[in-house]
């Protein structure tokens, strides 16, 4: 696979809360792709974040793709009230109920696009034999919850694996954790097409971000 610009999802998480509407708008002004929305519970994950009232909020402000990372348990529940916040791309975790096709194919049903994230200890062969109802694929080089973490190495070749699994499909292959100027090429070299970034765009405020994401896409 030749190595192409990936897409560059900023995590709000490493934003500014008491702005986040205008986090939002600003990082989609400086080139941002997507905007990536992790979404915690405090069960599932160690921390808590938002929820899909926030979510309804922000959708105004901008107009590029709502990438959000449902990191709950039991997921199901709240798959509909995502979608009617304005989720473009919905991802779940495959430990967080029980079907997990059947959780892709709800995803679709609400006109979302359905994404399987992979915690570091995840194997890839939870998504072998159903590839075909997947649109994004989220590796988590870090153990999801906090931002911030430093990027685990042995995920690369996961990354690599999970690109062979994709083949000719048209499904991006998303990195979540520790992504900066040195770890993206890293990324794009094994097979990613989306960078979900935190620190490193938001790192300098509002007058960097575009210096931030250009870099990151290898500018």
């Amino acid at each position: 696979m030749t190595a192409r610009t990936p897409i560059i999802a900023p995590s709000i998480l490493a934003s500014d809360f008491a702005k986040l509407g205008e986090e939002c708008r600003a990082v989609a002004a400086a080139g941002a792709d997507w905007l990536h929305i992790d979404v915690m519970d405090g069960h599932f994950v160690p921390n808590i974040t938002i929820g899909p009232d926030v979510v309804k909020a922000l959708k105004p402000h901008v107009s590029i793709p709502f990438d959000v990372h449902l990191m709950i348990a039991p997921v199901d529940p709240y798959l509909e009230a995502f979608a009617a916040a304005g989720a473009d791309l919905i991802s779940v975790h495959p430990e967080s109920g029980p079907h997990l096709n059947r959780t892709l194919k709800r995803i679709r049903e609400l006109g979302c696009k359905a994404g399987v994230v992979f915690n570091p200890s995840t194997s890839p062969s939870v998504i072998e034999w159903m590839m075909d109802e997947v649109d994004l694929i989220l590796v988590m080089s870090i153990n999801p919850g906090f931002g911030g973490q430093t990027f685990m190495r042995s995920q690369l070749a996961k990354i690599a694996r999970l690109r062979e699994m994709i083949g000719d499909r048209d499904i991006h292959l998303e990195v979540d954790g520790g992504v900066t100027v040195e770890t993206a090429p890293l990324c794009v070299a094994a097979g990613a097409t989306a960078l979900v970034a935190g620190t490193a765009v938001f790192k300098g405020g509002p007058a960097a971000y575009a210096a931030n994401i250009a870099a990151l896409k290898g500018g």
